[in-house]
């Protein structure tokens, strides 16, 4: 990664501090450990114009990565939540949860 400041990283470095915010207990990211480890990360990765990057994309990738298990595990929990088994279900429960009427009911 060129610097913090280019578009790209920035917008990375938004989207992991956004899903570390909604995962989790504290809102305030200065007291996130883990937003202040993305945060040291990013600056001690950030090149300067009297250091040579040889892998300049390096932390942008492994933030892109980050940012995406955090985003689609947060998703996961949302659906095995809706949908996680609860035991048995009649057949009105279930009608009713993927939107079928059966065909007793009223219109």
């Amino acid at each position: 990664m060129a610097s913090i400041t280019t578009k790209p990283a920035l917008v990375t470095l938004r989207q992991v501090l956004s899903e570390l915010r909604k995962q989790g207990s504290t809102k305030k990211l200065a007291e996130n450990q883990m937003a202040r480890y993305v945060l040291n990360q990013y600056r001690k990765h950030q090149t300067t114009d009297q250091q040579l990057c040889k892998a300049a994309d390096e932390m942008h990738y492994k933030a892109k990565t980050y940012f995406e298990y955090l985003h689609f595990t947060r998703k996961y929990k949302e659906i095995n939540s809706e949908f996680k088994g609860k035991g048995e279900r009649s057949v009105e429960e279930t009608a009713r949860m993927v939107g079928f009427k059966l065909p007793h009911d009223p219109k």
